[in-house]
């Protein structure tokens, strides 16, 4: 179980079921045995900028993609001017995303989420193409939000991201749990074993 305020970080080598757990975790996919069990709303940044169209506008996508993160109308409208300007992307917001870098599409995809009001956060190496001036930003804005009782749960083969953000990590091995405590502890277990 994860607590409000509480940063999980989730580690393991390709294919040890990360990326399932948080598809699980999202709703994605339906689980074979068991339940699971989340209170209240969850923002899943799992493929990034699903949802967006080529063909609309920066503009146009920040409200499509806020719709189905699910924020009504008016709190897209109310975060309208902190996404652009999160997003740094102010002087191409009325530019169609297929022209945009993965890179501006990551932005743009991050600042939607990041602004939408939400109980859990589930990230899964969206990052991993942003620069680092905005990887930074990013990760200052997800500790704002943990600090206000946001949970997060982050799935990263970036060891410092996960060391960065979060206080407990659990190590996944060929779809089970290996490890679980803290997160120095279970880093420092992993990179022994590998």
């Amino acid at each position: 179980s994860i607590d409000e305020g509480e940063a999980v970080g989730i580690i393991g080598r390709n294919g040890s079921g990360k990326s399932t757990l948080l598809k699980l975790l999202g709703g994605v996919t339906l689980p074979s045995a068991g339940t699971i069990e989340i209170r209240g709303r969850t923002v899943s940044m799992l493929d990034i900028g699903t949802g967006f169209s080529g063909d609309l506008t920066a503009r146009d996508n920040i409200f499509l993609n806020g719709a189905i993160l699910g924020m009504r109308r008016a709190e897209i409208i109310s975060q309208f001017d902190a996404i652009v300007a999160f997003s740094g992307i102010e002087r191409i917001i009325d530019t169609p995303v297929k022209r945009f870098s993965s890179g501006l599409y990551i932005r743009l995809a991050f600042s939607i989420a990041m602004l939408c009001r939400s109980d859990l956060i589930l990230v899964d190496e969206v990052l991993a193409a942003a620069d680092r001036r905005f990887l930074e930003k990013c990760r200052g804005r997800l500790r704002e939000l943990v600090a206000g009782g946001c949970a997060l749960i982050v799935v990263s083969h970036n060891l410092g991201t996960i060391g960065d953000l979060c206080s407990r990590t659990v190590l996944l091995e060929n779809g089970a749990i290996a490890a679980v405590g803290a997160t120095g502890t279970v880093l420092a277990q992993y990179r022994a074993a590998r």
